[in-house]
């Protein structure tokens, strides 16, 4: 078998993490989606701080979606939190609060994929389901001796099948959780550490020596590029703010934004439009914020009007309210010029 001394290496290298050791399927859940598409380094403080706020699905099905949003501010792809707050309401009104042991359920839930609804129910379950993830893509097509683009949903299927011919049924978890360990450490992107790799005798890529080749994956398209003006619109020491509508950042709370360029006169256009008489005050540099699919060029400017006009989906907020809202982490720089300038303008 080529996974035979997957688990006696787990015991001795398993990665310490706050969110591992327990079968609690809510909090198997909450970091479940956490991880998705985020280190585990950076998961970990945010998973104790939302499991100490909301310890129970009850607890997070009765929060508003604001204060999930907030604590869940800086962790990005803020979907899942929204998706997260949906399905606990469902657990909570649906199944009494208590999430069920069945994959087809937890695969039902909004956010939870192929992927999450495996992770959970074999940690918290027991139950047989491979976690196939970047990291267990990466390790059965190196030892499997996969050469075709894993992209190709005929390969997936075939990656899957092996996964699940492997996975040990007693300790599926484990099982997982392990090949993901060793994705993150040893049978890493670009050059593998094959020597210390506990499959390395049943690995076909260490045997052919091309690991580093594998897996085979079409080159991904760039993110796109746009250029976004940023203004801080201030008023009687308050500043505008606006909430997200727009499936990018929705529900969050952004700074009067012009998507369709970075440029003073584009921006002074953009507030007209809202309705605003604005006087331009200064030039506060640039930023840049990278998403999956597309990169924020941002260009600041700081505007001041006379009147706070009444604009739908938007606040007059001062300091205080504006380091309570969640506000994305493309707002970082902004925010913090514009806290200090409502702290000077006391």
């Amino acid at each position: 078998m080529p996974y035979s001394q997957l688990l006696s290496w787990y015991e001795r290298n398993k990665r310490t993490l706050p969110f591992r050791g327990t079968r609690d399927p809510y909090a198997v859940w909450v970091s479940e989606i956490m991880l998705q598409q985020t280190r585990a380094e950076t998961v970990a403080g945010y998973y104790d701080r939302f499991l100490k706020r909301f310890p129970t699905v009850r607890a997070l099905a009765e929060a508003d979606e604001q204060e999930v949003l907030k604590l869940w501010e800086g962790l990005g792809y803020y979907s899942r939190a929204r998706n997260l707050h949906r399905a606990a309401g469902i657990v909570y009104h649906e199944y009494n609060g208590v999430i069920p042991a069945s994959y087809e359920v937890v695969r039902s839930l909004p956010g939870v994929g192929d992927y999450t609804a495996a992770a959970v129910c074999s940690i918290a379950f027991g139950l047989p389901y491979p976690a196939i993830d970047g990291n267990l893509t990466r390790v059965i097509s190196r030892v499997h001796g996969i050469r075709e683009d894993v992209g190709i949903p005929s390969v997936r299927r075939e990656i899957r099948r092996l996964a699940g011919e492997n996975i040990d049924r007693e300790r599926p978890g484990d099982w997982n959780q392990a090949l993901m360990d060793i994705g993150a450490s040893l049978c890493v992107p670009g050059t593998p550490d094959c020597a210390y790799c506990p499959l390395n005798a049943r690995c076909d890529a260490c045997a052919n020596e091309d690991a580093d080749m594998l897996p085979v994956r079409a080159a991904a398209k760039p993110p796109v590029p746009m250029d976004v003006g940023v203004s801080l619109v201030t008023c009687g020491g308050k500043i505008l703010l606006m909430q997200r509508e727009a499936a990018l950042l929705r529900g969050l709370w952004v700074f009067a934004l012009c998507e369709s360029g970075s440029g003073k006169q584009d921006m002074e256009n953009r507030l007209r439009a809202l309705g605003l008489d604005p006087r331009f005050a200064a030039d506060l540099g640039e930023a840049k914020h990278v998403f999956t699919h597309r990169v924020w060029n941002m260009r600041l400017y700081h505007f001041t009007v006379e009147k706070q006009a009444q604009i739908k989906n938007a606040i007059w907020a001062d300091a205080d309210i504006l380091s309570a809202l969640p506000l994305p982490t493309a707002m970082k720089k902004a925010r913090q010029i514009a806290i200090e300038t409502l702290r000077e303008s006391r």
